[in-house]
């Protein structure tokens, strides 16, 4: 009886160009980011209006005439003070208030990120994995979450901000002198622009300085996965340099893009130093010109200093905001792809009585001049046990992942029991068959996790029996914490032998009625592989059952064993009648040694061979 408690993959679409992809974000936090941008409207309006409450001062301190009374001064001076201490105390408010907004937003923003990423990612083929790093997968996503928040906070808390101080000043001062506004206002126009312009040419520096980044973090990731190969061919020098090569090539996309935003400060500097003469020369000659009075003229001061700092700080916020635009957009452009392998509208769950398996008319190939299968056929009867063998490249390992379709055929059908692989959801699928690996793969979790991955939520007493099937409980018992000993990255901590033995108590909880073994007992030794087998052919005596195998002595007692060839099956039959027919298994079964089949290469020398001692015979 299958597993059925496995939860169904909720499958997620995502915009592929960054601006949508932000967007998308936004409307999820849509309320709270549309009360935090009003928050930070009057905090910095509050801002600019501090130099405009310094004006109202310095007027009302200049009116002022000799003799007045303490009581008369303070009376002209209290709505000039009131003001300004109103302003000042609506900086305080706006900003801590806004800031009160970032805890309630700002983690679940990054989390919802990541986990829509991963959801996404989940949803990926076979060979999208097979042609992508894991580390710099991991490390894309961390930079487009990253990316996400950087973009939406620069738009909140610099970008509106500093829209807000220029559109404020510049209401200001036409208030004072409409040349300074023009000029101010034309100042900002150039200079916006041209940051703006700037920074944009800055974005495919820092795409590639990210792409790059992404590089050496996968490279590393695969370095150290592979440290025992490492040592045990004494490649550290090789390792160090191949590394070197990828961090010299990081190292020269960063110069290009430190350069590139150098130039801009330059172009920041010189404005400002146009912006802060421009203006106070203008106010110095309104000034002289009684067109202004000395309130007025601190005010201009004051401004320009404000605008000066903010539009420093606007330049360096887009050269920021652009590079992590860049770093999302190549995350973004990696991870955000079509999906090659989706489920049919309206697929409906698979439904397995007998477990028949047809393949009809399949043809498959994995690209242009790589073609396995064509016009392939093949049925395989409920409940029957059969093994595959083959040369490598034969065809039975992408048998078995077009049957679980990792991948789709080009042209044919693959029945389960009547019903199209391809018109069902692949969870249903992939629920109904039990997959033991060659190579197994663990997590990172306790013994009993990693079993239990097969029946999510299964007792403690199903794991151990799982794990004594599999003949697995002795080793896990003498562990100090036995069932709860962490297995270390992909399993590490155990031998091979083990992590195959906690490979077949996994999938022999899950309980599937289609069970797979590719190379399942490798590892193991003839006496605990003979054990195990008994037990497994127990377990499996109502399964369809599907065997890859080089060491052709596990497949003997199997109902039936197809004979791999070049994408075609050439002989089909029991074991005891391949060997009488004297055919291609016939040779592979005399030739094989210690019970593993041979490679290509030495089949055709043992053919040669034989070929010439019959003639010498002769």
């Amino acid at each position: 009886m299958q597993n059925s408690d496995s939860k169904t993959t909720n499958s997620i679409q995502l915009p592929g160009k960054p601006g949508a992809f932000v967007l998308y974000f936004v409307k999820k936090f849509r309320w709270m980011l549309l009360l935090m941008i009003l928050f930070e409207t009057g905090q910095a309006t509050s801002q600019i209006l501090l130099p405009y409450g310094v004006k109202k001062i310095m007027d009302a301190v200049a009116s002022l005439t000799p003799g007045l009374s303490e009581a008369q001064i303070w009376s002209n001076l209290k709505p000039s003070i009131i003001s300004f201490v109103i302003f000042s105390l609506g900086i305080l408010f706006f900003s801590r208030a806004s800031g009160s907004c970032i805890p309630f937003v700002g983690p679940k923003l990054r989390t919802k990120v990541r986990f829509s990423l991963y959801q996404y990612l989940q949803q990926h083929s076979h060979r999208f994995f097979s042609t992508n790093f894991a580390g710099s997968l991991s490390n894309r996503i961390s930079e487009v979450s990253f990316g996400v928040n950087h973009c939406i906070w620069s738009v909140l808390f610099d970008f509106w901000p500093v829209f807000i101080t220029f559109s404020v000043s510049i209401f200001l001062l036409t208030q004072i002198n409409y040349q300074i506004a023009i000029y101010l206002s034309s100042w900002i126009i150039i200079y916006v622009g041209t940051s703006l312009w700037l920074a944009t040419k800055c974005r495919k520096y820092a795409k590639i300085f990210a792409a790059a980044r992404s590089t050496v973090s996968g490279k590393i990731v695969d370095a150290v996965s592979n440290i025992l190969n490492t040592k045990m061919f004494c490649r550290q020098g090789f390792e160090q340099d191949h590394l070197m090569d990828h961090l010299n090539h990081e190292i020269k996309t960063a110069k290009r893009t430190i350069w590139f935003n150098e130039r801009m400060r330059w172009f920041q500097f010189i404005a400002a130093l146009l912006l802060q003469v421009g203006m106070m020369g203008l106010a110095v000659k309104m000034w002289v010109n009684g067109s202004i009075t000395v309130g007025s003229f601190a005010m201009v001061t004051s401004l320009s200093l404000v605008i000066i700092n903010d539009a420093r700080g606007l330049s360096r916020r887009f050269l920021e905001f652009f590079e992590h635009v860049g770093s999302m957009s190549d995350g973004v452009s990696i991870i955000i792809r079509p999906h090659e392998i989706i489920d049919a509208p309206n697929a409906s769950e698979l439904k397995i009585k007998n477990g028949e398996i047809n393949f009809k008319n399949v043809s498959f190939s994995y690209g242009p001049g790589i073609e396995i299968f064509k016009n392939f056929n093949l049925t395989i009867r409920p409940g029957e046990r059969v093994g595959l063998v083959g040369f490598s490249g034969s065809g039975k390992t992408t048998f078995v992942n077009l049957l679980m379709r990792l991948y789709d055929i080009n042209a044919g059908k693959i029945l389960i029991d009547g019903q199209d692989i391809a018109e069902v959801t692949q969870d249903s699928l992939r629920n109904h068959i039990g997959m033991i690996p060659q190579d197994p793969l663990l997590f990172h979790r306790t013994l009993r996790e990693n079993i239990a991955y097969g029946k999510l939520g299964a007792h403690l007493e199903e794991v151990i029996e799982a794990a004594k099937k599999a003949h697995a409980h002795e080793f896990i018992m003498k562990l100090p914490e036995a069932y709860d000993s962490l297995v270390g990255e992909r399993g590490i901590r155990l031998s091979g032998g083990q992590r195959q033995r906690i490979a077949i108590a996994r999938t022999l909880l899950k309980d599937a009625p289609i069970f797979i073994l590719d190379e399942a007992t490798s590892s193991l030794d003839s006496l605990t592989e003979k054990a195990i087998q008994n037990g497994l052919s127990h377990s499996m005596v109502t399964k369809t059952v599907i065997v890859i195998a080089h060491r052709l002595s596990t497949l003997c007692n199997l109902d039936r064993i197809l004979v791999f060839h070049d994408g075609k099956i050439i002989e089909d039959g029991a074991h005891n009648d391949l060997l009488a027919i004297d055919g291609h298994y016939a040779r592979l079964w005399k030739m094989q040694a210690d019970g593993f089949l041979p490679t290509e290469d030495t089949f055709d020398t043992f053919l040669k061979t034989n070929l010439i001692e019959n003639i010498q015979a002769y």
